[in-house]
């Protein structure tokens, strides 16, 4: 019965190599996740999503002429950037591969640049978040470096500050070193096609409807999918998705996302909540991104190579993947 659904979930995958895999992989995710803090039952995501992914990422890695190129594309609060971070580790151990990860939130523009954008465009765009908010060239020199690099490389990974809303100094950025297999690039919009223009017509939440009343801020920011932003999704060799059960439980999530980083800067000794944001700041929050989540969830699934769908507790409900 387990081989016969690993089969169903991962056809081109070899159940004996995923069931082989999952105690090695069990053992490594162990010491990541109580680093990032995680104590909920992860047995599911280890043996159904975390050791076939890597496996599958392996497998097509293989047959890449150079760095294989990873998208993950998850709501806020899906947990995508602590499955980026283990498929970091798993990739190593179990597939012998240097994986480098990145965040598409470390990219954003900084506090001044949207202000700036604010000033001449939309005062929404001061906000971060959607697509304009980004420094796109800034990510694909740093995917052009990545996929390039030689063992004399040393490249640095940029860092964004979300307690402070702005960009952290270039001399804190982590530093990269050497050639890589593969790069993960996790965001919440990566792979998103832009919207029919009629779409954008209806307000679907108030705050389009009370502070972008003529459609101006949407219209900007789905010119950006149309352009600048489907320069760097074609440049993805693969798109893993995400899928979040509702709109309802992106709130929740993104809520309990917030409350892990007011604790994590008061075990830091950080004082003061500048940057953080109270349980009505995050409602006001989630409506930004509301549009193009919901246009996510119906358009993704097709286009993705693989996707989880997610339960309320975060356990993997059902995997639809194609052949690696």
């Amino acid at each position: 019965d387990v081989y016969k659904r690993q089969e169903q979930l991962w056809p081109g995958l070899e159940p004996a190599e995923i069931t082989a895999a999952i105690g090695r992989a069990s053992e490594a995710v162990t010491p990541v996740l109580r680093e990032l803090g995680i104590d909920a039952a992860m047995d599911r995501m280890v043996a159904e999503v975390y050791t076939p992914l890597t496996l599958w990422i392996g497998e097509r890695q293989a047959r890449s002429e150079g760095p294989l190129l990873v998208g993950l594309h998850g709501a806020q609060g899906s947990g995508k950037s602590t499955l980026a971070v283990i498929l970091t580790e798993l990739l190593s151990q179990l597939a012998g591969l240097r994986a480098v990860c990145f965040s598409l939130d470390d990219l954003y523009l900084t506090r001044a640049e949207r202000e700036l954008l604010g000033r001449e465009v939309h005062p929404l765009l001061r906000v971060r978040g959607v697509p304009g908010t980004h420094d796109l060239r800034l990510g694909l020199s740093l995917i052009d470096a990545l996929q390039n690099a030689n063992d004399d490389a040393r490249i640095p990974i940029p860092s964004f500050d979300k307690a402070a809303d702005d960009r952290r100094p270039r001399e804190t950025w982590t530093q990269w070193t050497g050639p890589c297999d593969v790069i993960l690039l996790e965001g919440w919009c990566l792979g998103l096609p832009p919207q029919e223009p009629a779409a954008l017509e209806p307000a679907i939440n108030a705050l389009e409807a009370e502070e972008d009343p003529d459609g101006t801020w949407r219209r900007y920011v789905n010119s950006q999918l149309e352009d600048r932003y489907a320069e760097l999704w074609a440049r993805l060799d693969a798109l893993l998705m995400l899928a979040v059960p509702s709109m309802e439980q992106v709130v929740e999530w993104r809520t309990i996302q917030e409350q892990k980083l007011a604790a994590a800067r008061a075990r830091q000794g950080v004082t003061g909540g500048a940057g953080l944001m109270d349980d009505a700041a995050v409602a006001r929050f989630v409506m930004f991104f509301e549009r193009l989540t919901r246009h996510g969830l119906e358009v993704l699934p097709e286009k993705a190579d693989v996707t989880i769908r997610l339960s309320a507790d975060q356990q993997p409900e059902t995997v639809e993947a194609s052949k690696p």
